[in-house]
């Protein structure tokens, strides 16, 4: 049996994949074998738009199934998934695809919401930034118009995973820490403060930490898979960027990570929280890391400015290469107007240059004209916004930041890498760029007992087996 061989299944706002790691931290080695890739489209139906669950599990099975076909010894499976998202049960019994937190039904409940709990008391007891999607917002809407009365359990994204393959009915904490339900001090359920919002605060299933074993799979699930005897669930860092930052090869006392993909998480890691006024006047969060650590960081729009404007060019002309365009974007040498990439108009799907344009012209400035100058406009503005998220959070939280880590897709981005440098002035160390997965193997690897330590000592792992593109500032 290959040592450690373990699954990662790793869900994506816009993709998944289902990926196999092997682990031997004697040996110093860590690699990962790329099983399945599949697309995570939303869907709009008549009561708005939401996941295509469905299929998202179909596809993701499919891959489980090639990978237990390619490695018979695997031990176990985990599973990572955005944040915020979730599904009511009814029994075992889902009721309907769940929501996409891009939805517009969010909006008018923040109000709902603060009406009962104002934000600031939300933050001393939560921790977190505002985003009108939190899961909060999300079932402040179900109450008022949806399913929320005939459930009686309620499973983040990951979990329901888990639960279809398992019977396992949790909530891991990582994830959990994003849906503003869980107590910033205790690390339990705020059960108060679900029933002064008018939730059912025995929907919300028991927490458990990541590495937890969940069981094996459910018998039916393994016949229909092929998987080997004794394939165990467990639970990881379920938040994708929890996963992706036990990745990050940093000393945290001296660094600061970028997690870039659709959204960019920008941050530092923490022993303790920082819920001070103002860090919630500078929107920052205070959300669950693997081993205790919080990951203090604030959302960034991301690379969702550039594939959104990709996939509208693409509607109205013809299909974009992208690495071209992004040459095309870095000769670019008239200046392009750097925008605030976290404006609220970016969020929803639709005709992000457009909205560009406007912010462009409502600000006084020129908008840019031709793709390739969209392009270095936004790559420039989320360079900036990830500067300015970088300084503030080493001015929070006092953690002297001499590097700043890439990770994700976004390392891919040669000129985003390069002018996140330039505009930080600090050296940027790009890659891993599977560090979800990676993360996500690693904390099973420790729970089935192939590695051992704390997160630096499989850190230390990720440093041998990776070696990240450093991009250091222009003069």
């Amino acid at each position: 049996m290959t040592a450690g061989a373990a699954v990662a299944v790793d869900l994506g706002a816009t993709s998944g994949r289902v990926v196999v790691g092997h682990v031997d931290q004697a040996a110093g080695t860590l690699r990962l074998d790329h099983v399945a890739r599949f697309p995570n489209r939303p869907v709009r139906l008549a009561s708005g738009l939401h996941w295509d669950f469905t299929g998202l599990y179909r596809d993701l099975t499919h891959g489980l199934a090639d990978a237990f076909r390619r490695e018979p010894g695997v031990t176990s499976v985990g599973v990572d998934s955005w944040a915020v998202d979730y599904a009511l049960l009814r029994g075992d019994r889902v009721l309907g695809e769940p929501f996409h937190y891009r939805d517009g039904r969010n909006e008018a409940a923040v109000e709902a919401v603060h009406a009962r709990v104002p934000f600031e008391e939300l933050y001393r007891r939560n921790g977190l930034q505002f985003l009108p999607f939190t899961t909060v917002y999300q079932l402040a809407a179900e109450r008022t118009g949806g399913c929320l009365g005939l459930a009686d359990s309620l499973l983040l994204i990951p979990d329901l995973v888990g639960f279809q393959l398992t019977g396992a009915k949790v909530a891991e904490r990582t994830n959990a820490s994003t849906t503003g339900l869980l107590d910033i001090e205790t690390g339990e359920w705020d059960r108060e403060l679900a029933v002064r919002l008018g939730l059912d605060a025995s929907a919300l299933p028991r927490l458990v930490a990541p590495g937890t074993p969940l069981g094996g799979l459910r018998p039916e699930v393994a016949a229909e898979l092929g998987a080997p005897t004794g394939v165990r669930v467990v639970a990881v860092g379920s938040h994708d960027t929890a996963s992706a930052v036990v990745a990050v090869p940093m000393r945290p006392e001296a660094a600061a990570y970028i997690s870039c993909g659709t959204w960019g998480l920008v941050g530092v890691e923490l022993e303790r929280p920082v819920t001070t006024d103002a860090a919630r006047e500078a929107n920052f969060t205070n959300e669950g890391g693997v081993d205790g650590r919080t990951r203090f960081l604030r959302n960034v729009m991301g690379l969702w400015l550039l594939s959104e404007s990709v996939r509208r060019w693409e509607r109205d002309g013809p299909p974009i290469d992208l690495p071209g365009l992004l040459a095309q974007a870095a000769a670019v040498t008239t200046p392009v107007p750097v925008f605030d990439a976290n404006d609220s108009r970016f969020l929803a799907p639709g005709d992000l240059p457009g909205r560009i344009t406007r912010w462009c012209l409502e600000n006084g400035v020129a908008p840019p004209r031709s793709h390739a100058e969209f392009t270095r406009s936004i790559i420039e503005s989320l360079a900036e916004a990830f500067a300015n998220t970088v300084r503030t959070a080493s001015a929070l939280s006092g953690v002297d930041v001499e590097t700043v880590h890439l990770v994700g897709g976004g390392a891919l981005n040669t000129l985003l890498c390069q002018r996140t440098a330039d505009r930080t002035g600090l050296p940027v160390l790009a890659g891993p760029v599977e560090a979800t997965a990676i993360g996500n193997v690693l904390v099973q690897a420790r729970s089935t007992g192939s590695a051992k330590g704390d997160l630096e000592s499989l850190r230390s792992l990720v440093s041998r087996a990776f070696s990240p593109r450093r991009y250091d500032p222009a003069d």
